[in-house]
């Protein structure tokens, strides 16, 4: 801040509006009328003089009052509420503030910096669409142009929704594409549409609001066409500012990449080493293969191998494809598009492990023993050639006897020894107690035109566990070896459950007569137990989701704080970096670990550094899961729009005081029934019993409770349904016969009419994020 003027120790004279206006353009802290006046030393009645002079500086437009103070006209004070916007060619977040007189010319651009200092993994980070409260600091050399840190992040800018366009006679109206926006749309007055045609999704920024009437707004931009079911994901990419779009120099240093050479990697050309993805993949990052160790002294153990695409041998830090991955974080995967973290030469061509095409690896051979404990490991830069390309379908086909033209000839030499390795591994994971969730996970499947074709639960086969044992041996091995060299790195780290979520679970256990064991640590072997005694009741899937919902996030963080879910004490992502940046630090960290090129991760990039990244990454996670989540929900929502009226069997999975939560077993789609639809009574929430009680009757809609619904709306653009309850709740236990027993049946109400004729800790292999 700029110096306490203390001109005489008599009485002070009112400074002239030259020296406040001067006063407030040198301070670097927040100024108002109290700061100035302790300054100037204006005490008493003098106050008043004072506010009449800072309200005619203000008046004649020489400063501006702000949220963050007064400041010169046309300059932003030190501390500013800001709309973090996009990102630049180097990949900060770019910033405008929320409030500017547009007078003053065009509004400023602010540059985010990095937080200074570690934060707790975890801690939430900004992002593109959310508002922040900045302290700022003009650029010297560009005028115009600020330097900001975040000194809080408050949230989802509101002021900016995006809807679907309806044109009508006199402008048109938006139809909000949240589902918290739901039935509060949003007048378009004639003139203010832009280029937006009925039915397209839009940006809309709010310009009134009133107690009567619409709220009425201004299209902003055209973000694309809605004409059918597959473009749904496209409301995900803009809510959730998704970038989807590669830029021009991305693509030009992709299309100019040529394929690595040999030089300075071991020839791995002949070794049996085979990728095992889902049908439909395109990118192919990982190989295996295992062999018993000739070694005597290891005697039933084996050497496991696990070769992942060498993506840091074509993506260079620094290059617009490091920054553009690093702005992307991860590829993202909807049912009808994946949107990539590189380019398709670079993720489905150059680094993709093709059948009998040479391609670089980084692969680490692993001994195992008969116990499926690692012994020892070794890491290498290969030239590798997959001996095949199978689905997890055909390799279990081929364990199970029903060999095709393409497993035959790989059952004896190839497959066989991978599921004898499996098995060791097998024994070692159930040693270890990891949480042992299961969930069914559902996928929707299309049509050739994008419409929702049905909802399957795939099979969980042996080949998807024998990936996801070899995966996981690796990271270990990798996280081991960086920390055995001293490399920073970004760990994958899974934190413990919170207290207040073991609390929350405990009270749902009770509600169903289950007490949550006391311990003095937590283990997974406790959620285990847990897991174990409903596994054969009417509440084991409610139970593995409430369980999974007490569990902490997981998170890329460069401290160490070990992964609770794998009950493993270091863990680190290796295994994916075509679709995840973090494994792509991994590569480079292993590079310069083991001294296998010069491409490794710089000596100067610091724990800090990594920090940021961490968080950063584990931000875009965050998105991708919620996008991928909610275009999910408006899919299903679209194909159960023409079963309005249907009936369908479910569990209540959320209890509120607003009514009930709803999981369809069918589809698993979520949907809501309002408390003021339920029964005749007056219902009171229980959240002790996270149940809906009957104040007159006692009947009680609990969580868990299987249930009967009727659809009664389907809200295809917000995935949202609406449904209303069929069945009875339980009986108070003093109005006869007792408490309804657990395990029934959904019960009609009378009069009912009859039934018309996508960390878990992660049990996939592509796409898992434990």
């Amino acid at each position: 801040m700029a110096k306490r003027i203390d001109p005489n120790p008599g009485p002070a004279a009112l400074p002239s509006r030259e020296q406040i206006v001067a006063f407030i353009a040198a301070s670097t802290e927040t100024v108002g009328k109290r700061e100035i006046a302790a300054a100037f030393n204006i005490k008493g009645a003098d106050r008043i003089g004072l506010k009449r002079i800072l309200k005619e500086i203000e008046a004649d437009g020489a400063i501006a009052r702000g949220r963050g103070g007064l400041a010169p006209s046309g300059r932003l004070p030190p501390v500013v509420l800001a709309d973090i916007t996009a990102r630049d060619r180097n990949g900060e977040f770019l910033a405008n503030p929320a409030e500017w007189d547009v007078g003053n010319g065009p509004a400023p651009r602010i540059t985010v910096a990095a937080p200074r200092g570690a934060k707790r993994p975890g801690q939430p980070a900004a992002g593109i669409g959310d508002r922040v409260l900045l302290r700022v600091e003009a650029s010297p050399a560009e005028p115009g142009r600020y330097t900001g840190r975040v000194i809080k992040t408050l949230g989802k800018n509101k002021s900016e929704i995006i809807g679907v366009y309806r044109a009508g006679p006199e402008g048109g109206r938006i139809i909000p594409v949240e589902k918290r926006a739901q039935g509060r749309e949003i007048a378009i007055p004639a003139g203010e549409e832009g280029e937006a045609r009925d039915g397209d999704l839009v940006s809309v920024v709010l310009q009134r609001e009133s107690r009567f009437g619409l709220p009425q707004g201004r299209v902003r931009e055209r973000l694309g066409a809605l004409g059918s079911e597959k473009a749904v994901s496209l409301i995900a990419l803009h809510l959730h500012h998704i970038p989807h779009v590669f830029a021009a120099a991305t693509l030009a240093e992709a299309d100019a990449a040529v394929p690595v050479g040999l030089a300075g990697r071991e020839d791995w050309r002949d070794a049996p080493l085979l990728t095992i993805d889902p049908p439909d993949a395109k990118d192919h990052d990982d190989a295996v293969m295992a062999v018993p160790d000739p070694d005597p002294a290891n005697a039933g153990g084996f050497v496991v191998t696990v070769a992942i695409a060498d993506v840091a041998a074509y993506v260079r830090t620094g290059s617009a494809l490091d920054r553009e991955a690093l702005m992307r974080g991860n590829s993202v995967y909807f049912p009808d598009r994946v949107v990539p973290m590189l380019p398709e030469r670079i993720s489905n061509d150059l680094c993709s492990l093709r059948e009998a095409e040479d391609r670089p690896a980084l692969a680490i051979r692993m001994v195992i023993g008969v116990d499926g404990v690692k012994r020892r490991h070794s890491v290498h830069r290969v030239m590798m050639r997959s001996r095949a390309k199978l689905s997890y379908a055909q390799a279990q086909g081929a364990i199970d006897g029903t060999p095709d033209a393409a497993t035959a000839p790989l059952l004896e030499p190839a497959l066989q020894p991978l599921w004898a390795a499996y098995a060791a591994l097998r024994q070692a994971r159930d040693a270890r107690g990891p949480l042992a969730l299961d969930l069914p996970e559902r996928k929707v499947v299309l049509t050739v035109d994008g419409a929702v074709d049905r909802v399957v639960v795939p099979a969980r086969l042996d080949a998807h566990r024998l990936i996801e044992e070899f995966m996981i041996l690796a990271n270990v091995a990798a996280a081991e070896t960086l920390e055995q060299a001293r490399q920073p790195l970004i760990y994958r780290v899974h934190d413990e459950p919170a207290l207040e979520k073991m609390r929350a679970l405990g009270e749902v256990l009770a509600s169903i007569g289950i007490k949550l064991p006391k311990e003095s640590a937590l283990r997974p072997t406790l959620f285990n137990r847990i897991l174990a005694s409903v596994a054969e009741t009417e509440h084991a899937t409610f139970i593995n989701e409430v369980v999974l919902r007490s569990q902490a996030q997981a998170v890329y963080a460069a401290q160490n704080l070990g992964h609770f879910g794998l009950n493993l004490r270091r863990y680190a992502h290796f295994t994916s970096p075509i679709r995840r940046y973090a494994d792509l630090i991994v590569h480079r960290a292993l590079i310069a670990a083991c001294r296998l090129g010069n491409d490794g991760l710089s000596s100067e990039v610091t724990v800090a550094a990594l920090d940021q990244i961490g968080e950063q990454i584990s931000a875009a996670e965050r998105r991708a899961m919620a996008a991928e989540r909610e275009t999910i929900d408006r899919l299903i929502a679209h194909h159960l729009a023409d079963r309005v009226g249907a009936t369908f069997t479910g569990q209540i999975s959320g209890v509120t005081r607003s009514g009930l939560f709803i999981k369809l077993d069918e589809t698993g789609a979520d949907g809501f029934v309002p408390i003021s639809t339920i029964g005749a009574d007056y219902y009171r929430h229980d959240e002790a019993k996270h149940a809906l009680v009957g104040e007159r009757s006692g009947e009680t809609h609990r969580l868990g409770d299987r249930v009967e619904v009727r659809l009664v709306e389907a809200a295809a653009v917000a995935g949202a349904l609406r449904f209303e309850l069929l069945s009875e709740g339980r009986a108070r236990p003093d109005r006869g016969g007792g408490e309804a027993p657990r395990g029934r049946g959904p019960v009609r109400k009378p009069g009912a009419p009859g039934r018309p004729a996508g960390i878990r800790t992660g049990t996939r292999h592509r796409g898992s994020r434990r």
